[in-house]
């Protein structure tokens, strides 16, 4: 498929206080490549995010027991493409695609961090990834054995980065301390779910480590499995992918349908639609642009079961200058959730 000769140039940002560049889009491979999308469909997805300027691919060794990581290096290898032109990230901390029997396959101890990461490499067909992650945090593993084994990772060149995925901003804090007095790297950045309806975390509870540590954000869910698009409104398509994946949090999500917090933000959906038409633009790119307009976020990850869903993703590019003060007023208004700011003490 030719891409669309009306789509907007790509922009790229710092990755927080780094000197690497990403794509301010990005392709994951969450719920999707590997599981729910056919390979192919994932080779011209991933086609079509290169060809309009993507430099960034996220995967995981949780995602689709691995098989993410699988075909996303498979895509890579098909195409040709010069690694020096590609950010790859993984995370570990689900490792059950190395065994699911092994007690030491989850977590984030040293064992784990090392063998993850050799693992996740040998199915992406890779030397090294750029990105490394923790994908959650590990509370029962001491913080100075999870620091010093990313680091390891970086000393043996098979990541560049490290960072944290669904860490709250104590715990960052404490990785950067315990960093700090051993003189090693702390992470460089996060990756938070962040969008419309989810956004305390992002716009309050990390606001002083974007000064403090140069935190970057890597942000994932910005159309949260397509409700800020408005396909739900009426209901679940049977082709949509909460209509169709086998995955274990889609069929999580399914039995979310209904509730009353599904309600609320199906209502909210509904009150943005007059925003998104009086701008003469999709729901879509409304939701996608509205998180592209901070610029805390280095790059936000999204899914793509069609090259057509890129397509549109890249169109946000062109709305966020639409995004005035009295439009952002107007979406806080209908939202309603705007975090309060935090005051800091000294």
């Amino acid at each position: 498929m030719a891409v669309p000769a009306d789509l907007p140039k790509m922009e790229y940002r710092f990755l927080g206080r780094s000197g690497l560049q990403v794509s301010a889009i990005s392709l994951g491979g969450w719920l999707t490549y590997g599981g729910h999308v056919e390979n192919e469909n994932t080779f011209a997805c991933m086609k079509a995010a290169y060809d309009v300027g993507v430099n960034f691919f996220d995967c995981a060794e949780g995602y689709s027991g691995g098989e993410s990581e699988r075909v996303m290096g498979q895509a890579i290898k098909k195409f040709g493409w010069k690694r020096c032109d590609l950010v790859v990230s993984t995370k570990i901390y689900w490792g059950r695609a190395n065994g699911e029997t092994a007690i030491n396959n989850t977590g984030l101890s040293r064992k784990h961090i090392i063998e993850g990461v050799n693992a996740s490499l040998e199915r992406l067909e890779l030397d090294y990834v750029d990105l490394i992650y923790a994908h959650r945090p590990d509370r029962n593993t001491p913080m100075e054995e999870t620091v010093r084994a990313f680091n390891h990772i970086i000393n043996t060149g098979k990541a560049f980065y490290w960072g944290t995925s669904e860490w709250d901003a104590d715990e960052i804090a404490q990785a950067w301390r315990v960093a700090d007095r051993l003189g090693l790297i702390g992470p460089l950045m996060e990756q938070p779910a962040y969008n419309m309806v989810v956004r305390e975390k992002v716009e309050k509870e990390f606001q002083h480590l974007y000064e403090d540590v140069g935190l970057g954000l890597t942000t994932f869910s910005p159309l949260k499995i397509g409700i800020l698009t408005g396909k739900y409104n009426d209901g679940i398509p049977k082709d949509s992918r909460l209509g169709s994946s086998d995955d274990a949090f889609v069929k999580m999500m399914n039995k979310r349908v209904g509730d009353e917090t599904w309600k609320r933000d199906i209502e909210t959906v509904r009150k943005l639609k007059p925003v998104a038409d009086k701008l003469e633009i999709s729901q879509a790119n409304l939701a996608m642009a509205w998180v592209l307009r901070n610029k805390n976020v280095s790059s936000a990850i999204t899914g793509a079961s069609r090259p057509e869903q890129v397509y549109e993703s890249v169109k946000a590019l062109a709305v966020v200058e639409k995004l005035t003060p009295d439009i952002i007023k107007e979406i806080d208004d209908i939202l309603g959730n705007k975090p309060a700011a935090m005051v800091r003490r000294f």
